[in-house]
């Protein structure tokens, strides 16, 4: 098969649709050698970045399409498509370029989800009624529609009202590194960087309000000793939190740490003692496959996609209620058992989103329409 790909965010994009871009196409190449994969892109990027390798190691098997022109992915990009050949043409990000019928390829759209829909407080304007243009015009157009969990699923039906029948559920994994076991060396070594304590609550993710870390800061109150660490790009919202802290009397036992390299984090997580993820919501929740890789407890928030990727022996939780957080939290602090029955049910349950796993689901949307 010819396969393309709307590659912008895997070269340029170091956040979730760039991760799952570069997991979408590395691991096709990995397990799929035998098909050609084309990479289009707007331009290729004249600063040194780390994706820049990973798109140019293997010219045989794919190339990249580089062009300047203004709308290109929206428009242009189909003319590139049509003389390409594919047969094939895979929108990675809730995006098709207009017309893609024309192109003689079959198409699919990965949706990660619908929360400017869901939750509009949380987008511009501006933001969310192009994010609505783009993602249901790819629904409406698309051969196929892949959705990364049922939770995403169930909003393209509603929302959209897309027929169930064309849209495949395929889960995403996260990088291999978080199940490489860090040694006591490392983990110290994590801890004197960047001054955690040697008992910690951990949360990872951008460090806004969707994502909800406010509530483990309130729950605090009734949790003694345990200190408090997340980690994320840092929004205004983070400022906001740390009022709140210094206001109650927690600001020496929270920290908000930003600009941290994908190297230290299995390290950290594997230092933690609870992984603590009350998003109001998400599309999938990758954190949390990344926490029980690293053999971490979780607790996660109810009213989205959360169960899905944390499985049936992580806790979840109201994310309004802290009160209810707290609880939680003081139970497993004080229940070691507890703690090692989620952990290893954890590893259990994390086994289905290995790489194979996911690339193979993929795979068979890709022959369905051929």
């Amino acid at each position: 098969m010819r396969i393309g790909f709307d590659a912008k965010r895997a070269i340029s994009n170091f956040t979730g649709l760039g991760n799952y871009s570069r997991f979408v196409i590395s691991n096709l190449m990995k397990y799929y050698p035998e098909n050609i994969y084309k990479l289009f892109i707007p331009r290729i990027p004249n600063h040194d970045i780390g994706a820049k390798d990973e798109v140019r190691n293997n010219e045989k098997v794919y190339s990249i399409k580089n062009t300047r022109r203004p709308f290109w992915r929206t428009i242009g990009i189909v003319k590139d498509i049509r003389n390409e050949n594919m047969d094939l043409y895979h929108g990675l990000s809730n995006e098709l370029p207009y017309n893609i019928r024309r192109t003689g390829a079959k198409s699919i759209v990965t949706i990660h989800d619908l929360i400017f829909l869901v939750h509009p407080k949380f987008y511009s304007l501006v933001d969310r009624t192009i994010y609505n243009i783009k993602a249901k015009y790819a629904c409406k157009y698309a051969d196929r529609i892949v959705a990364v969990s049922e939770c995403t699923k169930r909003d393209i039906v509603r929302y959209y009202d897309i027929d169930p029948s064309k849209i495949d559920v395929v889960y995403q994994g996260c990088f291999p590194i978080y199940k490489e076991h860090a040694d006591e060396m490392k983990k110290q070594e994590v801890r004197d960087k960047y001054g955690l304590p040697s008992e910690f609550l951990l949360s990872v993710g951008s460090i806004e309000e969707r994502k909800n870390i406010m509530l483990v800061v309130k729950a605090m109150r009734q949790i003694p000793d345990i200190h408090f660490v997340a980690i994320g790009k840092r929004r205004e919202y983070a400022e906001r939190v740390m009022a709140y802290a210094r206001e109650s009397g927690l600001a020496d036992r929270v920290h908000l740490i930003s600009n941290v390299p994908l190297t230290d984090l299995p390290a950290i997580f594997q230092a933690a003692t609870l992984f603590v993820y009350p998003s109001l919501y998400e599309g999938f929740g990758i954190p949390i496959i990344e926490a029980l890789n690293s053999g971490l407890p979780v607790i996660g928030a109810t009213g989205s996609c959360l169960e899905e990727s944390g499985g049936p022996h992580s806790v979840y939780v109201n994310p309004h209620d802290e009160n209810e957080l707290a609880y939680h939290v003081n139970r497993l602090l004080t229940d070691a058992e507890a703690r090692k029955t989620m952990i290893r049910e954890g590893l259990n349950y994390v086994k289905r989103f290995s790489d194979e796993r996911c690339t193979s689901a993929l795979m068979s949307v890709y022959k369905s329409l051929l």
